[in-house]
């Protein structure tokens, strides 16, 4: 029997109540306008599997990090591509990342810092609410990771009231 879609694509904490824990999540929470704690966690796991891959390119090498990178090419051009490391990163700086560097890749948070919406959660409800565009394109997943060559091809849907540069919800001074 498959597990299909019942699988779980996060790990939840190992204990429920961590007081430190909790407020550095709440504050993660509200510095990107995340729904639910499931999204951090999401997120979490996702930079769990970075790091996980990077071990073991590094171990098949033998701690040599030319051939590390040699050997995960691919891993290391998809990560680049969307503006998790620099061009200049080696596989060794994947260990040293952090879930923030993540979460500033998704559409919610570009959106927030391009200027098109005044609150991480105001972004989010223009993104569900079909008002933003990836290259021409209607997106509707605020957890969408955007790379670097589609940050500034991100606008209002040309058939949205908010493409009015006076309409009322759209943040101060935006063009």
């Amino acid at each position: 029997m498959s597990t299909g879609s019942n699988t779980k694509r996060y790990e939840t904490p190992n204990h429920p109540y961590q007081g430190e824990r909790i407020a550095q999540e709440g504050d993660l929470l509200g510095r990107y306008g995340l729904k639910n704690k499931e999204e951090l966690w999401r997120t979490q796991s996702e930079l769990r599997e970075y790091r996980r891959e990077a071990r073991r390119l590094i171990g098949e090498a033998q701690g040599d990090v030319s051939v590390a990178e040699a050997l995960g090419e691919e891993f290391l051009e998809r990560l680049r591509r969307y503006g998790i490391l620099s061009a200049d990163d080696d596989i060794s700086k994947v260990l040293g990342l952090d879930v923030s560097d993540i979460l500033e890749r998704r559409l919610q948070t570009i959106v927030y810092r391009q200027g098109l919406a005044s609150t991480p959660k105001q972004a989010r409800q223009f993104i569900v609410h079909e008002h933003i565009t990836v290259n021409g394109a209607r997106v509707t997943r605020p957890s969408k990771m955007v790379e670097e060559t589609e940050a500034n091809a991100i606008a209002f849907d040309e058939n949205s009231p908010l493409a009015d540069s006076l309409h009322p919800a759209r943040a101060e001074g935006q063009e």
